[in-house]
């Protein structure tokens, strides 16, 4: 469920919300019960945590993938 954000226009409260998309939005304030509006969140998206899904998963390594290459070796590469 998506997160919400209004803000009173009487006393400039604002609160966040938990809101299934098919609920109706807010339409009062918790603390004076006056009208509120509904923000637009820049929050949202995708949230990555731990080690990086690019740099440990697909990431291009300029390794060479042959051992021998390290050394000089060009046998493999000519092909």
């Amino acid at each position: 469920m998506p997160t919400y954000e209004y803000e009173c226009l009487t006393c400039k409260h604002k609160f966040e919300i938990l809101q299934s998309i098919k609920e109706k939005p807010i339409t009062k304030c918790p603390k004076c019960s006056n009208k509120v509006k509904k923000l637009i969140s820049s929050t949202g998206g995708f949230i990555f945590k731990g080690p990086g899904f690019y740099a440990t998963d697909y990431k291009k390594t300029n390794k060479p993938s042959c051992p021998k290459a390290q050394q000089g070796c060009s046998g493999c590469s000519g092909h």
